[in-house]
């Protein structure tokens, strides 16, 4: 093995989440009101979708082929809300999410121009409708909390006795919080609530920061 060129492979290697089945970007739109007050625009996916029909999220999607996060985000709000790119400000990346299932998930943050909220163009075959949800209204309802174990579950084919540990092996257990936010007649919840939360608590801490 020449390590001089392993060396140089992980040195120009950005690392990723290891054995990741896929990455995806999600935009967090924010949306300035002419009092200065900004609201969240949250999509709810169409009823007609396979997966998670009628679930509140952000406009977003899998990172196709050399795309960087910023450009899926962008490329996904377009096809979703027909927002183009140059009605966005982007203004970083919040913290990323390695999910359970093997992916990566990297929120988007991004300034929405208001005039663009005129010209929307829900793509009827992702998006059901879409609605806004003021930041004071989430600094100051913070969202109901609910928790869950996560138990490995192994069958009777796992190698137990190749590795040399008894079948009532003792294994670490997971767990899951789950932060929901009621809205009216939606709750923003999962992987969406939890960078609600994440931004909400961002917001707060460079409030009371130097």
């Amino acid at each position: 093995m020449e390590l001089t060129r392993l060396e140089k492979r992980l040195r120009d290697r950005e690392p990723g989440l290891m054995d990741a089945t896929g990455r995806y970007a999600v935009l967090v739109p924010l949306v300035e009101g002419g009092r200065g007050e900004c609201s969240l625009l949250y999509e709810v996916r169409a009823q007609k979708l396979r997966r998670q029909p009628g679930e509140v999220c952000f406009p977003g999607g899998r990172i196709e082929g050399s795309e960087s996060p910023e450009e899926c985000a962008l490329r996904e709000t377009w096809e979703e809300l027909g927002i183009p790119r140059e009605r966005l400000h982007i203004l970083g990346r919040l913290d990323f999410i390695a999910h359970r299932a093997n992916f990566i998930l990297y929120p988007i943050l991004a300034q929405v121009d208001r005039e663009a909220l005129d010209d929307l163009t829900l793509n009827p075959a992702e998006v059901g409708e879409v609605f806004q949800v003021p930041l004071e209204y989430l600094k100051t309802h913070p969202p109901l909390e609910y928790s869950y174990r996560l138990l490995p579950d192994t069958d009777e084919t796992f190698p137990y006795e190749l590795i040399g540990i008894p079948r009532d092996y003792r294994w670490q257990p997971g767990g899951e919080n789950v932060p929901v936010y009621p809205w009216k007649d939606h709750a923003i919840w999962g992987l969406t609530g939890r960078i609600t939360r994440h931004l909400v608590a961002l917001l707060q801490e460079t409030e009371e920061g130097p």
